[in-house]
């Protein structure tokens, strides 16, 4: 059974392509809610649930927040598969660090990984909202992965990096 989003419908939140715009827990810029700090947020989940859900290669949506769900759980296993041989936290950090300044795409874009998943943005503004709240999710995913996939010591966690080998929903980037 795959696991889905406990943000199922949350009243006054902003959608871009048919994707909530969910508060996280950040301190990164960008056009997200900030979330407070004691409370769970998308990118805790996605974590928490990766090493499950990676194993499925379907994925029922329940709700719009089982999108965004998708989409991160996409992404850390493309972040895994550039840490994978990485040996210190320190390169790891530079190949996430490299990750992030690619261009993001959007849906209706080429490279944008799941094509019918998100709408098609309206206006180039919308467009835009999305990209800067893709962009500020992969940032805020990318630095709680790194304390996830590296020991404090600075060491690879196996346990974690072991998942860069599982294809999720047999998408595969090129």
């Amino acid at each position: 059974m795959v696991y889905h989003s406990s943000f199922v419908e949350e009243e006054g939140i902003t959608k871009a392509c048919g994707c909530p715009l969910l508060p996280l827990k950040s301190h990164i810029k960008g056009p997200a809610p900030v979330s407070e700090q004691d409370r769970t947020d998308i990118v805790d989940e996605a974590i928490t649930f990766f090493r499950a859900n990676v194993f499925f290669t379907n994925f029922p949506i329940k709700s719009p927040a089982d999108k965004l769900l998708i989409y991160l759980t996409f992404y850390i296993n493309v972040a895994l598969k550039r840490l994978e041989g990485c040996r210190t936290l320190a390169v790891g950090t530079k190949a996430i660090i490299n990750l992030g300044l690619e261009d993001i795409p959007v849906p209706g874009e080429t490279g944008f990984p799941f094509p019918g998943l998100f709408s098609l943005p309206s206006s180039q503004e919308e467009a835009d909202l999305f990209r800067n709240y893709l962009k500020q999710v992969r940032e805020e995913t990318s630095g709680r992965l790194l304390s996830v996939a590296y020991r404090a010591n600075g060491t690879p966690n196996k346990w974690w990096l072991a998942f860069a080998k599982r294809k999720f929903i047999n998408v595969v980037l090129l």
